[in-house]
């Protein structure tokens, strides 16, 4: 099958190849555009995604995107297609995948029996005849568990990123941000630290007071330092006190060398981690940041659209089995998701694609300050997720990251979040909260008291 076509309103529309067509079904977005492959009006989208509809599932298998033998990405998702898991849809397209997606059948049992068959392509162009109501509805009834020294995942739950960045990597300041995070109850997914510098010695060091507050606290949740994958095996060859390995990752080979990474040195940094034996709860050892538009800005997009390249991502993520993925889903910029309108979209897209791979997605909600977008789109995106059943969200000091200087959500978002909807912290976290005498006795986080106070703030 050489192309593809749609008669809409007595017009024919015709679609080169697979590319083209996936491109064209995507809801507008500023980077597909800036790449040159967005439809040309919302006809032509439309008869995009009527062609898309009628497409066999089963195309995926013998179309790829970006050639075998250039990308050992689209390697890996041949590679690791799991053909009886993929057997219950097999016969199916795409608008009825859609449909099937949206039945009382494809439960949370038979989603996760059916996640090690599914190819990103062909999840990504399901999602592009999706409405968002749809995409909410479909991750929702995804339940992707893991575990460190904190369970994460479980019904009724809401994990957060505690993220105490500092442009300095002042430790007191990021004592402070810790402090006030751990007092709205943020942190049970991780203690995430990016840091200033990709200095050995300086991630050491900041690895090192966390691991003190942590044991200082008998606080039961992991530690990161959000280091480039070659800095963290470093600092593990010489004793540091590594939990989570983090790495940002793509959806193309070419647009992960220009992370400076590949699958091998994953899997290097992997067993390092696994060696090291410091989960109590869990082996998932893997901490990954994805974004849409990625590839792109690298110039390694290949002509695909920016979704589709951001769920292949999501398949490298899946062969080392992480703890936690996230999207920083408004980070790039407005080159690539314009305003409030398609930062939500993509949020809710990246989401769904990803709990239907199988992976514990969590998203920033953020944006930057160039960008159409204000707190209170954050506000209806961080709402939407909640009740899509997100795995985390990430928390900084006041919604603002002096370091990274980009808007996200605040501590108190969060935990407003939590009390909106019923959801509470991980087992693990929620049972030290109690310890420490921060949650009332139904459960809610309310000021602290005194005493709690004197507790975290004793340097004695």
């Amino acid at each position: 099958m050489s192309g593809f076509s749609a008669t809409l309103n007595a017009t024919r529309h015709s679609f080169a190849d697979l590319k083209a067509l996936l491109a064209c079904a995507s809801p507008l977005r500023s980077g597909d555009q800036l790449a040159g492959i967005a439809a040309d009006s919302d006809e032509r989208r439309v008869a995009a995604k009527l062609a898309l509809a009628d497409l066999p599932l089963k195309h995926f298998l013998s179309n790829v995107l970006v050639p075998y033998e250039q990308d050992e990405v689209t390697r890996l998702i041949i590679d690791s297609h799991d053909a009886a898991a993929f057997a219950p849809v097999s016969h199916l397209t795409v608008g009825e995948f859609r449909d099937w997606l949206l039945s009382y059948q494809a439960d949370t049992a038979a989603l996760a029996k059916l996640a090690p068959g599914l190819m990103p392509e062909m999840v990504a162009a399901v999602t592009k005849l999706m409405r968002n109501q749809d995409l909410i509805a479909v991750a929702a009834k995804c339940r992707v568990i893991t575990g460190f020294r904190t369970t994460l995942g479980l019904p009724g739950r809401l994990g957060s990123r505690l993220q105490p960045n500092h442009p300095t990597d002042d430790a007191e300041g990021i004592a402070a941000a810790m402090l006030d995070g751990l007092l709205f109850g943020i942190g049970d997914a991780v203690i995430g630290i990016n840091p200033a510098t990709d200095s050995v010695p300086d991630g050491i060091r900041l690895l090192e007071m966390l691991e003190a507050i942590r044991t200082r606290f008998d606080i039961p949740t992991q530690g990161c330092v959000l280091a480039h994958v070659t800095t963290t095996l470093q600092m593990m060859q010489r004793g540091a006190p590594v939990d989570l390995v983090f790495q940002s990752i793509a959806g193309t080979e070419a647009a992960n060398k220009g992370f400076g990474v590949d699958l091998s040195i994953l899997k290097e940094a992997q067993d390092a981690a696994l060696g090291l034996k410091r989960g109590t709860v869990g082996s998932n050892v893997m901490y990954f940041e994805t974004g849409q538009g990625s590839a792109l800005s690298a110039d390694a997009h290949h002509g695909v659209d920016q979704q589709t390249l951001e769920v292949r991502a999501y398949a490298v993520a899946r062969a080392f089995k992480p703890l936690l993925v996230n999207t920083v889903v408004g980070f790039i910029g407005p080159e690539y998701l314009y305003d409030a309108k398609q930062i939500i979209r993509a949020g809710l897209e990246d989401h769904c694609c990803g709990k239907l791979l199988g992976l514990p997605m969590g998203v920033d909600v953020c944006y930057t300050n160039h960008a159409e977008a204000d707190q209170d789109d954050m506000d209806s995106l961080m709402t939407l997720l909640g009740t899509a059943g997100v795995n985390f969200l990430i928390a900084v000091p006041g919604a603002d990251d002096v370091m990274l200087n980009y808007q996200s959500l605040s501590f108190h978002d969060v935990l407003g979040l939590r009390h909106l909807l019923k959801l509470r912290p991980a087992p693990e976290f929620e049972a030290w909260l109690d310890r420490m005498g921060m949650l009332s006795e139904d459960g809610r986080l309310p000021p602290p008291a005194t005493e709690t106070l004197k507790k975290l703030v004793s340097y004695e």
